[in-house]
Order: C-alpha cells, then structure tokens, then sequence
C-alpha cells in the first residue's frame, strides 16, 4: 500500500539507484589503489632486466663477438672456461675476496666491539674516520692509494689490491657489526656472570653466538664488495687482472658468454643464499 503527500507518492529507500560511473573514473580508482604494486612490479624490472641480458646471453651461440643474438647453446655452460682469462681472472678476485674478508672481518669486528662496549678519548673521532671511506669517492680513493704505493715504491699487484680493498671494507663491516651489538640486551651477559661464567666464557657462549649473524652478514658484503669493485682495483692493480677488470677490458668487442655463465652462476648463489636464510630465519622464529 502506497502513501502519497499533496499527489506525489514517496520512494522507496531501497529504489534508490547510485550514479554510473565513468570508464576514465574506474581506470584512476584502479590505478590509485594499485599505485605502490606497479611502482614495485616496474623496480623489480629495472633492477632485474640486466641480470635477465646477462643470464640470457649466457647461452648464446657466439663467435668472436657476443654482442648480438647468434643462437640457442649448452656449450658456453658445458665449458665456463672456454674463452681465454675467464677463469685465472675468476680465480684472482675469488682469493683477493677470501683475502679481504677475512682482514677486513677480523679487524671491523674488533673496531666495532671498541666502539660499542667501550668509551675512550677520540671515540668519537674514530666514529666520523669510519664514515670516511663510505663517503669518499672511490675515484679519489683509488688515486691517492696509487700516488700512496708509487711514493713507497710498492709494486703494483696482488697485494696492493688486498690492501686497497681492506681500507673500504673495514668500514662497511663495522657499520654492519656495530648495528648488531647495539641491539643486544647486555643483561645476557650479566646474567651468564652471575651464573658463574667468567668473562670468556659469557663471551663465547653468550655474545659471539648473538653477535655471530651480524658477522657473517658483514663478511658477506665485504666479499661481494671486493669482488665486485674495479674502480679502485684498476688504479691499483697494475698488470694484475681481476674479474671485473677482464670484463671492462673485453666490453668493447663483446664481453664472451663464459664470463655471463660465471656472472648468472654467481647470481644464483647469492639468490639462494638469500633464501637459505630468510628460511632458515623464519623457521627459528615459528620454533
């Protein structure tokens, strides 16, 4: 049954029927509400479209050149030390990285438990001198190491290199351990004292256990930032031939498919590496 007021019947609340939207209305409600995964998607593509070159032409069934598509091939991959100075080139920057990791992981761990744990005069100056070769540009750096060892007469080479690479990786490593340690609760080890432990002992079954992923984190950046660096390495390096060093050399007529094999190889140990740890972080967590 209908009531009506002056002869105009009233409507339902329910006949009421919203506005149509326009097709340009919907497409910019779409795009605002998707704004931040495109933004993702489109980073993730930049960041990965030269990995994805590189793996790609890995395979390519190159000559002399490796500059253009000659076809699909298993060989490069069957043998990654086919062309000439991949694999001595390869094997250089793999010692100098073990080299390096392990001085510059050694003594920046140190420096970090000095500044963290410890308070003496110049603390604060050693702080801003850590910061220095971080904020430094490597193309200074590269070339005051060089006016350095030609001033000392140090040959140019291995060693120079090693010792070039240690300078910027302490830092990175004392950065890296020293956010560790300042989130640890020195509580642990005032309770591991008051059970009895000496100072060793709350050391090494409390602290280099809590402190030890930050360690190998910073270990980890120290490898792969002097394994990946040439600036620095080519002012410093002399006749010497690194990795990076033999793929800026051989850029120009077309860096050869082996050294894409070593480089897509290198990338799936990092990435799986990665996995292996956010796994393994993960499964600590539900535990």
């Amino acid at each position: 049954m209908s009531t009506s007021t002056g002869g105009a019947s009233m409507a339902h609340p329910t006949d009421y029927q919203p506005p149509q939207r326009s097709g340009g209305a919907k497409v910019r409600d779409w795009f605002g509400r998707n704004l931040i995964r495109i933004y993702a998607v489109l980073a993730f593509i930049y960041l990965l479209l030269p990995v994805v070159y590189t793996f790609a032409f890995s395979f390519n069934d190159a000559g002399r050149s490796n500059l253009t598509w000659e076809g699909f091939t298993f060989k490069n991959w069957l043998n990654p030390c086919g062309a000439p100075e991949v694999c001595p080139s390869l094997v250089n920057s793999i010692a100098i990285g073990f080299v390096v990791t392990l001085a510059a992981t050694i003594l920046g761990t140190l420096i970090a438990f000095s500044l963290v744990r410890y308070r003496f005069r110049g603390r604060a100056t050693t702080n801003l001198l850590i910061f220095l070769p971080m904020a430094t540009p490597e193309v200074v750096m590269g070339s005051s190491l060089l006016a350095l060892f030609l001033n000392l007469f140090v040959p140019l080479g291995f060693v120079t290199i090693v010792i070039a690479h240690i300078m910027f990786c302490i830092s990175f490593v004392v950065v890296t351990v020293k956010a560790r340690l300042a989130s640890l609760d020195p509580r642990l080890e005032q309770a591991a004292m008051d059970l009895y432990a000496d100072e060793r002992s709350a050391f090494r079954r409390i602290t280099l256990p809590l402190v030890a992923p930050g360690i190998a984190a910073a270990g980890l950046l120290a490898f792969s930032l002097s394994f990946d660096d040439f600036i620095i390495t080519n002012f410093n390096s002399g006749q010497f031939v690194t990795f990076p060093k033999f793929i800026y050399v051989s850029a120009n007529r077309g860096i050869p498919p082996q050294a894409n094999v070593w480089a897509s190889a290198m990338f799936m140990v990092a990435l799986a590496i990665v996995l292996i740890s956010q796994a393994v972080g993960r499964r600590r967590k539900e535990g």
